[in-house]
């Protein structure tokens, strides 16, 4: 009888693991992991332009694309916030200093796109922080009427700028405030040494009639001739210039030389859908992506190898650049802002 009982025992029990390990197939197989259903994108270009680029990501890829448009310096500030509990994957758009100070933070993820082999090496981060989508020199949009009641010549030069009936006439955005503007600033350093060059942003003070919180907000104040003169991306000066003020602005870069903007992409640190992340990553990186951003009077020059400049900044082509070290503006931004801030009292 004991021995019958093992026997019907022993059945019991195979039979049992048998449907326990039929369950755990079964359900492997009737659930299998989906897909990333969501994304949530940190954007510093246009709206209209996020919102278009998010929506066509979505169209092709059935994710579920948000898109919040802050400048600059705010998305740092706010990845740096979401430290340990990132609600945004992808960070679009804006000069790559604050992408590096990111970096050096531990806010990014690394991740080397095959999209990103073809784009030049000082347009790209060697570890695979952040990459290039897009390249804008720094100039000067100015108002001809107002110029000419100053009685001065539009300026070709950095020199040009510290003419002492320009005295109020200036804008141009904050260092410490918009990536833009610290563009501005580490491409004078850059160009002039740092001690002349802090002397010469100081020489420049005198002249500023206010600094603007984000990258192109002097623009409107040239056009309405608030102000004679704006220091900004020369990109976005071109926008406003082909929508009806090709006789009023003028747009130049200095003579002695100009930094850049290199807009970067990137991925945040632990954010959620990271596949889906590095999905946008890759597309953002193709011709496809970047011939939209001229739609909306985005006139950058592109990275993608597939991709077509506009027409319209043909004549910046052969502006003389500076060898615009990203890496090393990046890597000082707190102590330039804090000093610029200093020496101006702004």
């Amino acid at each position: 009888m004991k021995k019958v009982l093992g026997i019907l025992v022993s059945m019991l029990i195979a039979s049992t693991m048998v449907f326990a390990q039929g369950k755990k197939e079964e359900t492997g197989s009737v659930a299998p992991a989906e897909g990333p259903k969501h994304l949530t994108i940190y954007s510093a270009v246009y709206d209209d332009e996020t919102h278009a680029i998010c929506q066509k990501f979505q169209e092709k890829t059935g994710i579920k694309t948000d898109c919040v448009v802050l400048g600059g310096g705010e998305i740092l500030a706010r990845v740096r916030a979401e430290k340990d509990n990132a609600t945004a994957s992808v960070w679009y758009g804006g000069p790559c200093d604050p992408f590096i100070t990111a970096a050096n933070q531990g806010l990014l993820a690394q991740y080397h796109s095959p999209n990103a082999e073809s784009i030049d090496a000082k347009y790209k981060d060697s570890n695979g922080y952040w990459t290039g989508i897009y390249i804008g020199y720094v100039g000067f949009v100015c108002n001809t009427k107002r110029l000419q009641e100053l009685g001065v010549d539009a300026p070709k030069s950095w020199a040009d700028l510290l003419n002492p009936k320009l005295k109020g006439e200036i804008m141009m955005a904050s260092p410490a405030a918009s990536s833009t503007g610290y563009v501005i600033l580490a491409s004078v350093l850059q160009l002039m040494g740092e001690d002349a060059g802090f002397k010469y942003m100081t020489d420049l003070n005198n002249n500023i009639l206010q600094y603007t919180e984000r990258g192109g907000g002097c623009i409107s104040s040239v056009v309405s001739g608030e102000v004679a003169v704006g220091i900004c991306f020369a990109h976005d000066a071109i926008t406003r210039q082909q929508n009806g003020y090709q006789d009023l602005l003028v747009v130049n870069t200095p003579s002695e030389g100009t930094g850049y903007e290199t807009g970067a992409i990137a991925i945040i640190k632990d954010g959620p859908d990271q596949e889906a992340a590095r999905m946008f990553y890759d597309w953002a990186l193709t011709g496809e992506c970047q011939d939209m951003y001229q739609q909306y009077g985005a006139l950058q020059f592109l990275t993608a190898k597939d991709g077509h400049n506009p027409e319209a900044t043909k004549a910046l082509a052969a502006s003389k650049t500076i060898n615009y070290d990203t890496a090393w503006a990046g890597a000082h931004k707190a102590e330039f802002t804090a000093k610029w801030a200093q020496l101006t009292g702004n």
